[in-house]
């Protein structure tokens, strides 16, 4: 019964992680900011807070945030903030390269050296605050983890194994998505086509901030 339990959690899991969300553009966004270790630690980030999330649900904390009306309120209107505030970043760093004037030195410029360096911790911060404050996650946890524990099992260890299922395959697959990224740039990636990016993921973020936000 564990291991059908378990097939079943994988499946579901693995289509959770391949779609598409807000945190495969931060993904993507970091690594094209600061290369492939930038991605990877923001990947760490976001995968670490999956442990945050099935704590909370094991420990029925997730529960009470979504019974309790401005407690959930308050993570919902956290997490939409968070996402404005990569957005605006996002779209800065666009509007910014947008208004340097084109000349042959800065083009020749390899995209090792034009890439914006910041520190792992911060992508590492980025990915964490990112997953702890998507109240869509927290619901994820909520609802779809407790379907396949073993209620004659300790729930805690169950929901840290899960959590652990889920990190494996995520990393996988945001290091994989960060690795195309950088393969990309390494091709040699048109700028207008980097602003362009910038401006689609900023764009994305505040609509989805705002979506949150008015939900």
């Amino acid at each position: 019964m564990i291991s059908d339990l378990f097939w079943a959690y994988l499946v579901a899991i693995t289509l959770l992680t391949i779609t598409p969300g807000v945190d495969t553009l931060l993904v993507m966004r970091n690594t094209g900011r600061g290369g492939l270790r930038d991605g990877c630690a923001t990947s760490v980030g976001i995968c670490s807070g999956l442990f945050i999330h099935a704590t909370l649900s094991a420990l029925g904390i997730s529960l009470l945030l979504v019974e309790t009306a401005w407690a959930f309120t308050a993570l919902k209107w956290a997490g939409a903030l968070y996402l404005i505030w990569l957005g605006i970043g996002s779209l800065r760093q666009a509007f910014r390269r947008s208004r340097a004037a084109p000349d042959s030195a800065t083009a020749d410029v390899p995209a090792s050296i034009a890439r914006r360096h910041v520190g792992l911790a911060v992508s590492f911060r980025e990915g964490v605050l990112s997953n702890v404050l998507n109240p869509k996650t927290a619901l994820f946890y909520m609802a779809l983890l407790p379907q396949f524990i073993d209620p004659a099992g300790n729930a805690f260890q169950q929901s840290l194994l899960l959590a652990g299922v889920h990190f494996l395959l995520a990393m996988v697959w945001q290091c994989g998505l960060a690795w195309v990224v950088v393969t990309f740039r390494s091709l040699g990636v048109n700028a207008r086509l980097k602003k362009l990016l910038n401006g689609l993921t900023g764009g994305f973020f505040v609509a989805m901030g705002a979506k949150l936000a008015s939900s």
